[in-house]
């Protein structure tokens, strides 16, 4: 989740988009509260939603989350699906795959919510799944190499959806201060490489921290 001070649109531009959107209840309040009190990272809501709205727009049946962290988007991407609709979901963490469990429980998806333990780069390759969307929510130095070993198990027409592209704005003014060198870099170096990808029609869109949306061609 953003700050405030590092929203692309204008401030009041964000407050009334916050104004007019409900806000969420039930489990996804719950998961909002806990990560904020947490600290937590988690997408920001107009994320989640937008990959829910994918979700159903394309009917997917097979979604691959990189990074789950508490489950936050991937239930609601479950929400969005048919009951036969699963997310194969990549975690190391045992306390964020614990306290996962414990929300698509409560939200009542727990089933359809398999989770890979481990790290993205040596799960990816083991997978032998084709996927209708690739959501990246990771190590940020490590998106290349996601999308390298996961856009192979991406369907021809499936979507691939990376979050935090603009990383705070740091990505366009190259800072490095605070200990983010090597994130900013590589997602520079991410950014080239998805919207020039032979295989993928892509762009980066304002929505959250920078959202990378694309769809494979070839």
């Amino acid at each position: 989740m953003k700050a405030k001070s590092d929203a692309i649109i204008q401030q009041e531009q964000a407050e009334y988009l916050d104004a007019i959107h409900p806000a969420n209840t039930g489990v996804s309040a719950e998961m909002e509260a806990y990560a904020h009190e947490n600290n937590v990272p988690i997408a920001d809501r107009e994320v989640a939603s937008f990959i829910a709205i994918t979700t159903r727009a394309i009917k997917a049946k097979r979604v691959l989350e990189i990074g789950m962290a508490i489950g936050y988007a991937a239930i609601q991407i479950l929400q969005a699906m048919d009951d036969d609709g699963v997310v194969v979901t990549i975690e190391p963490s045992d306390n964020m795959i614990e306290r996962a469990i414990y929300f698509a429980t409560k939200a009542g998806v727990r089933e359809r919510l398999l989770i890979e333990k481990g790290f993205a780069l040596e799960v990816i390759p083991n997978l032998k799944d084709t996927f209708d969307i690739i959501y990246l929510d990771a190590m940020k130095e490590e998106y290349s190499g996601y999308l390298n070993l996961a856009l192979p198990h991406l369907r021809v027409g499936g979507v691939v959806i990376a979050d935090n592209l603009l990383w705070g704005g740091r990505v366009a003014t190259k800072n490095y201060d605070e200990g983010y060198k090597k994130s900013t870099e590589g997602l520079i170096e991410f950014n080239k490489k998805f919207v020039n990808h032979p295989q993928l029609k892509a762009e980066i869109l304002s929505v959250g921290d920078g959202l990378g949306y694309a769809v494979k061609i070839a």
